[in-house]
């Protein structure tokens, strides 16, 4: 039996294994969310801005992002400005996931 060891003295991230230990996602979402998880808050979450940095395609960003919504790690709001119109999307992102997530954000 092979043995890996891993050094981890420095850039690397620290997360739960609830994500990984979960059977119903595909190995896409897992990556997905291990890689959201590991960007700074104020990082681009587009599907374009997350496409530029995983090597995927958008729409295979967008079918990663339905799956992690669909199981609760990842909820999307679309914010609007004072005039009504679309502005911006505000990700909420979860190492685990929430059945409820206005719930959780909620005092």
């Amino acid at each position: 039996m092979a043995v890996f060891r891993v050094e981890k003295n420095r850039d690397f991230t620290v997360m739960s294994n609830h994500h990984f230990r979960n059977r119903e996602l595909s190995l896409k979402a897992m990556g997905l969310l291990s890689l959201m998880l590991n960007l700074p808050d104020n990082w681009d979450y587009t599907l374009a801005g997350l496409a530029t940095i995983c090597g995927d395609g958008i729409s295979s960003v967008r079918a990663g992002l339905v799956e992690l919504e669909k199981h609760g790690y990842v909820y999307r709001e679309r914010m609007r400005d004072e005039h009504g119109r679309l502005a911006h999307t505000e990700y909420s992102i979860f190492e685990v996931p929430q059945t409820s997530p206005k719930a959780t954000n909620s005092p």
